[in-house]
């Protein structure tokens, strides 16, 4: 057999016992918040129907979405692809142009039928799903969140991968903006608690986009408008200006969009200004309350760390979200956003279950990681996972040793047991490798007296102690 170079696709990664460690306080750390919040965890299934994704996200999302060619459909495009070549080993002949009419039409048959379903692109979208096909066991309002993974057909890039984790939180059943609210407490505590010292949650509303569409006369291409000023971080304001020309507005357009897109001061003064240029607009109008709102209710219950700003040119590029829209970012790295969410009002409707409101938010755990690794703030324990490794010279030790294992797993201590036949020298190698802060040596000596070599691995520290004694240490 050939030898095959190892690899992994572009835009995925392998996880080290390492970073799993890390991963998984992050994951930890923000499931903490949601429970705290009142949420329960949900898992749905890695593929989805491709009906059940599409149109959800608008072109630009569709044209991302990971599509999934059936075993069969694939040995259908291969017979169709070879038929020619197996029929006709030598070449052309004169039934050539038929038979290729033949391959390409039965290809294209099987090509149709090979996209049936995908690989979730959110959690979100599946979520609204899930609750259609089992609205007759849940008690609304339902508050769900969910970490797993999610696949998109992006180009990979520094903090932009093709597979990556969502840690999403959901509330659907209610039309309150305290959800908003609560959403934003959840990222300024989670996030606090992760580390970040200065951070930004930015906030809109899709009805204020849909205002400022209406007041220039293009209600029907709030979609092109919302794409185009998404991108203002990334192309500038030149570039949106130019982006909206080739999508079909005109310059009196642009010269009534700019001063709205431009807004500057404290959130109350933007508001204001808001208000002003939307005076005609009852949706726009409408759209400025529900952010008021908000606001008070932040008011009431300050926020720890975050920084709360009103930003106009924050759109998320998604067709299905119809109120507050979210999305946050790290001062303190260059990162693109680490979180985003909003309310969709319709999202369930487009499964059969009508006047369902929803609003949620997702956290994006792989950037979140990156971030918490260039500013180094995992805790030291994050970089371990055994609290304790019992060291032995022989079989005799080994044994000695087994009683003290069960005794530290069982007051929830992580202890391993060094196999005998290794020299002490190897042992306590391991036991750097793997950052394990303490090892507990056993001897002759220690097992005739009972008095077990501790030692703190990372001060040097030895001493000798009783099981009972290490077990008490451990526990501390």
């Amino acid at each position: 057999m050939a030898s095959i170079k190892p690899s992994v696709p572009k835009g995925t990664r392998d996880f080290s016992p390492t970073e799993m460690v890390k991963r998984n306080y992050i994951f930890d750390t923000i499931k903490s918040v949601f429970r705290k919040y009142g949420y329960q965890q949900i898992e749905t299934p890695t593929m989805e129907n491709l009906s059940t994704l599409t149109g959800k996200y608008g072109d630009e999302g569709d044209k991302l979405i990971f599509k999934v060619l059936n075993t069969n459909e694939q040995l259908e495009i291969f017979k169709a692809t070879s038929l020619k070549n197996i029929i006709f080993p030598n070449g052309i002949t004169e039934w050539d142009v038929e038979i290729e009419r033949r391959i390409e039409e039965k290809r294209r048959e099987a090509l149709l039928k090979s996209t049936e379903k995908a690989l979730r692109y959110d959690l979100t979208v599946p979520f609204a799903r899930y609750v259609v096909q089992h609205q007759n066991e849940i008690t609304f309002p339902f508050k769900r969140f969910q970490v797993q993974p999610v696949w998109r057909a992006d180009r990979p890039q520094r903090g932009r991968y093709r597979e990556f984790y969502q840690c999403d939180a959901d509330v659907v059943g209610s039309d309150s903006l305290l959800n908003e609210a609560e959403f934003i407490m959840i990222y300024d505590e989670a996030l606090d608690k992760l580390g970040l010292k200065d951070f930004s949650i930015k906030i809109n509303n899709r009805k204020i986009l849909s205002g400022v569409a209406q007041i220039i006369d293009k209600a029907d291409s709030i979609i092109d408008l919302t794409v185009a000023i998404d991108k203002l971080d990334k192309i500038g304001l030149d570039g949106v200006i130019k982006e909206l020309l080739e999508r079909g507005f005109v310059q009196a357009d642009i010269e009534k969009i700019k001063p709205v897109i431009l807004l500057e001061g404290s959130n109350t003064e933007k508001l204001q200004s808001l208000r002003e240029a939307l005076a005609a607009s009852e949706i726009g109008l409408k759209g400025c309350d529900e952010i008021e709102t908000v606001f008070s209710y932040i008011e009431k219950c300050p926020l720890q760390t975050a920084k709360l700003e009103l930003d106009i040119t924050l759109a998320r590029g998604l067709n299905y979200y119809t109120g507050a829209i979210f999305e946050v970012k790290t001062n303190e790295v260059a990162m693109g956003s680490i979180g985003g969410g909003g309310r969709y009002d319709d999202l369930t409707g487009m499964f059969g279950l009508k006047g369902l409101t929803g609003v949620g938010i997702s956290f994006g755990a792989d950037r979140i990681y990156d971030v918490l690794e260039e500013l180094t703030l995992f805790p030291a324990a994050a970089n371990q996972s055994t609290q304790v490794l019992i060291c032995n010279f022989d079989k005799e030790g080994e044994l000695y040793a087994l009683p003290l294992l069960q005794k530290l797993r069982s007051r929830n201590i992580n202890a391993e047991l060094y196999p005998a036949g290794a020299k002490i020298k190897k042992q306590m190698e391991y036991a750097n490798n793997k950052n394990i802060p303490y090892t507990v040596v056993i001897g002759s000596d220690e097992m005739q007296s009972g008095l077990l070599s501790f030692k703190n691995m990372t001060t040097g520290e030895q001493e000798k102690l009783a099981a009972d004694e290490i077990v008490a240490r451990l526990v501390e």
